[in-house]
């Protein structure tokens, strides 16, 4: 009886501790309100509190970007796939070329969302259609496969997974189930100070993928 009160107590202070102080939920609601679709004809919609971003015959990256945006940050979510069939990603401090009908490109920092053939490189730092990947360094042969090595071992290909994204200036940070990714200065002309954050269906014959619990601290 004893072990049962001290378990009933427990239980309300696990659920306070899961809501992190000073963080601001930030997830789409049903109406994607505060949130804009641009690219191409990939598609997204929330159902039970999960962002769902789907598509067949994407016929370019597409995404669901945040109206407003952000500077220095902590930033953390969760992700999975629903099938392996396709690649995806999450911007942040992104960016978009001007258009006419509000719809250019989007480019900028990304954290990939790896479906896994061939490589783990999933919460690994890519420059969407701007520099490519920044880490790991293609060009880096041991670093690549030191990385997809770690990605094998740490992340759920059929579960959820949890990413941090801290920004502080030119430092970026990326961890996936509490082990760190990345740890890179921007160091180029390119380095991004400001952005807004989104979800990618990337273009190609299938995408499934889905988010939630995203949440921020914005730093000083």
């Amino acid at each position: 009886m004893k072990k049962l009160l001290t378990a009933l107590i427990l239980i309300p202070c696990l659920a306070s501790a899961a809501v992190e102080e000073g963080f601001t939920n930030i997830t789409p609601d049903k109406e994607l309100a505060g949130w804009k679709k641009v690219g191409g004809n990939g598609e997204f919609k929330v159902e039970d509190g999960e962002v769902v971003g789907f598509g067949t015959n994407v016929n370019d990256n597409t995404f669901l970007i945040s109206e407003k945006t952000y500077k220095d940050f902590d930033f953390r979510f969760e992700m999975k796939f629903d099938t392996l069939a396709g690649n995806s990603g999450m911007m942040f401090r992104g960016l978009q070329k001007e258009s006419k009908d509000g719809n250019g490109r989007v480019y900028g920092y990304q954290c990939e969302h790896d479906n896994g053939k061939g490589r783990a490189w999933t919460a690994g730092l890519y420059d969407e259609a701007r520099r490519g990947w920044l880490f790991p360094d293609k060009a880096n042969a041991e670093q690549c496969k030191a990385f997809t090595k770690q990605g094998q071992e740490i992340i759920k290909w059929d579960d959820w997974n949890d990413i941090r994204i801290v920004c502080e200036g030119n430092h970026v940070r990326i961890w996936i189930n509490g082990e760190e990714r990345v740890d890179y200065t921007d160091e180029g002309k390119d380095a991004t100070f400001e952005g807004f954050f989104g979800m990618q269906v990337h273009g190609g014959k299938k995408c499934d993928v889905r988010w939630k619990n995203l949440r921020i601290k914005e730093l000083p």
